[in-house]
């Protein structure tokens, strides 16, 4: 593989040192260390860590027991044989984040630890997360401790995980041992609600050091931030999972799942929020005479109030509050008190509809106090966890984070949900609630999940199937008053299909839609690039058309486009901030292939097809022709014909 990745590198240079002849000058936040010198720190998403036991725990009636380094998160086989003893080492107490008394779990560490959950022959493939991006590092022949991995436990509020497990102390120290180890800055690559956590260590890195040496020690220490599906404003699933339970696939049941996640701490923290709702600045406060542990005020400015739905496309909650209130509405798993049915409220129930502010100032949870037991338990947790956080509350919009180089990326276009709307179950807690309707905004539409359109103030595009539109877009926010607008195919092309626009007006606040036509038949892959970026800064938004939330991280249009990033980044002979996207050839084995409706290799230029026979029949033999050396990659068998394809041209 060695000489493909020589190839990359030469053949880069080439793509991407073609720029545009208005392409602007290298600025202060190129790196020209060469990429041998740069290491990629990955923080991944919720429930994308393992969890390993750190206790001996009996099963009754199972064979199979809980012994320390045994998996937790993910053994579905135990989970099947022993849920109870399972959900014992995955409950936290929902007050204090303790374990549970006879089991307690912590997280896997390295690179293990995230890339397969559930590893065997058939659970492997279906709890695969990073593997593919490990496979794509290998194959382009980065070194094993280039790659480094920061998992986390995912069932703590922030503060919690330094508290607990002094993480941000040792993320602190992984950059630091990243730059000593390598000699040059780090790559951040956070998914979903790792870029959450990543948020917090920013704001937390800035009460641990010199106010004079924050900005120099981002610079040093971190090259280019590349923030896949983040939540920036929360998501409306967590209203789901907290009220009816998500399962994630496994074989558990909705109330089980509600019970557990809402143990967790972080339950709240991708609650969805308003972008006109702050809190006091928290980093001012720990320099002066306020007292650390006050409370804190929660504000909203004057749009928050003139507008709908705040900011989101709907109202995020609906629910059909019943008219008895207390043990009557929710009775236990033991058996509630016989109801005086001569003394209940006969009434009609109140319906109530609820906005990302009302969610997240907790207005919703007292609303519903007296019908739910759990939102006691979540009231303590929204103030204790969040709102009195004393680094940041992280119910609050994103500023750019001060750091050289910021990639957002995101999935656009898929059926997202947006709203939901609840209604008593008439079963005991945790089943007593019921999701009578879901709103799905989807291409500019809001729809109900019978099919129906519901008013509202659709986004002008959809989500990536979890996080709304409005959150994964807010980055855009961080891009300057000139943008350079891109479309092309996400798959390979020549450039005769691109299409540009230059210097267009970005608004703060306001979306940028670009006026480009579609192909329904085509995926694109639209950038967002600051023409006129900040000195030493730049910022980019990526949009991938129809790229899952949860898959992103496989895509190998995502990897494709970050490696030409990372080679033109380190190139010393740039000429331009980002790269060009005149032309996307292959760049691996597997992108060169036979056009059957052309009768010729796709890509002529790039990959070469041949025939002949083979004595133990026919078969595709596929070679990387680099400096004049051909080296063997692959064989596979082909429909009784022996084919070669010669990846690449001769470079001298």
């Amino acid at each position: 593989m060695r000489g493909h990745h020589d190839f990359i590198i030469v053949a880069s240079f080439f793509l991407l040192t073609a720029t545009a002849a208005d392409a602007a000058k290298t600025n202060a936040a190129d790196f020209t260390g060469g990429h041998s010198k740069l290491s990629g720190i990955i923080i991944p998403g919720f429930a994308s860590t393992q969890l390993r036991a750190w206790s001996i725990l009996d099963c009754p009636y199972s064979p199979l027991d809980f012994n320390p380094l045994d998996l937790v998160w993910l053994d579905t086989t135990k989970l099947l044989s022993a849920v109870n003893c399972w959900l014992k080492c995955m409950l936290l107490d929902p007050y204090n984040q303790t374990d549970h008394v006879e089991c307690k779990s912590r997280p896997d560490s390295g690179l293990s630890a995230i890339t397969e959950l559930d590893p065997g022959y058939i659970t492997g493939p279906l709890s695969s997360v990073w593997k593919e991006w490990v496979k794509w590092c290998i194959e382009f022949g980065i070194e094993a401790n280039a790659i480094i991995a920061a998992p986390y436990d995912w069932r703590l509020s922030p503060a919690k995980l330094e508290e607990r497990d002094i993480y941000f102390h040792k993320l602190k120290i992984t950059f630091e041992t990243a730059l000593k180890l390598r000699g040059g800055p780090s790559l951040v690559f956070a998914h979903s609600l790792g870029n959450n956590v990543f948020r917090y260590f920013l704001e937390w890195l800035k009460l641990e050091i010199p106010p004079k040496n924050y900005v120099k020690w981002l610079d040093e220490h971190i090259h280019a931030y590349f923030a896949v599906g983040a939540p920036l404003l929360g998501s409306v699933e967590t209203i789901k999972a907290t009220f009816s339970g998500a399962t994630f696939g496994l074989p558990i049941s909705e109330g089980t799942a509600r019970l557990m996640f809402s143990s967790f701490g972080s339950a709240l923290w991708m609650m969805p929020f308003s972008k006109h709702c702050r809190t006091e600045n928290v980093y001012f406060k720990h320099f002066s005479a306020w007292n650390k542990k006050g409370h804190q005020a929660y504000h909203c400015d004057d749009h928050e109030f003139h507008i709908n739905y705040s900011g989101w496309p709907t109202n995020v909650v609906n629910i059909e509050i019943p008219t008895t209130r207390g043990e009557e509405a929710y009775p236990s798993f033991i058996g509630a008190a016989p109801v005086n049915l001569s003394d209940m409220d006969y009434a009609f129930p109140t319906h109530e509809s609820f906005t990302a502010r009302e969610v997240s100032d907790g207005t919703f949870f007292k609303s519903i106090s007296d019908y739910d037991p759990d939102s006691q338990r979540l009231l303590y947790q929204l103030e204790e966890l969040y709102h009195n956080d004393p680094v940041l509350n992280p119910l609050t919009p994103w500023d750019r984070p001060p750091l050289k180089n910021i990639f957002c990326i995101y999935g656009i276009d898929s059926k997202t949900e947006v709203g939901y709307y609840f209604a008593p179950s008439g079963k005991p807690y945790p089943d007593n609630w019921i999701i009578t309707d879901v709103i799905y905004e989807l291409e500019g539409s809001l729809y109900s999940r019978s099919g129906n359109l519901v008013d509202g103030d659709p986004g002008a595009a959809s989500g990536d199937e979890t996080v709304p539109y409005n959150s994964l877009s807010w980055c855009k926010n961080w891009l300057g008053p000139k943008v350079n607008i891109t479309r092309a195919p996400q798959s390979e092309h020549d450039g005769s299909d691109i299409q540009v626009h230059l210097d267009v007006d970005h608004h703060p606040e306001m979306d940028i839609i670009p006026n480009m036509t579609r192909s329904p038949r085509v995926k694109y892959m639209t950038y967002y690039e600051d023409s006129e970026s900040v000195p030493g800064k730049r910022t980019a938004v990526w949009e991938l058309d129809k790229a899952n939330h949860r898959n992103i991280v496989r895509s190998p249009i995502l990897m494709r486009e970050l490696w030409l990033e990372t080679w033109h980044d380190t190139h010393p002979d740039k000429k331009s901030n980002f790269v060009t996207k005149a032309s996307r050839g292959p760049l691996r084995d597997e992108d060169c292939y036979w056009d059957y409706g052309k009768a010729r290799c796709a890509w002529p230029e790039h990959c070469e097809y041949r025939q002949g026979l083979h004595p133990s029949g026919w078969k595709m033999e596929r070679k990387a022709l680099v400096f004049g050396v051909v080296k063997r990659m692959r064989v596979y068998k082909s429909r009784g014909r022996s084919s070669t394809i010669i990846f690449g041209r001769q470079v001298r």
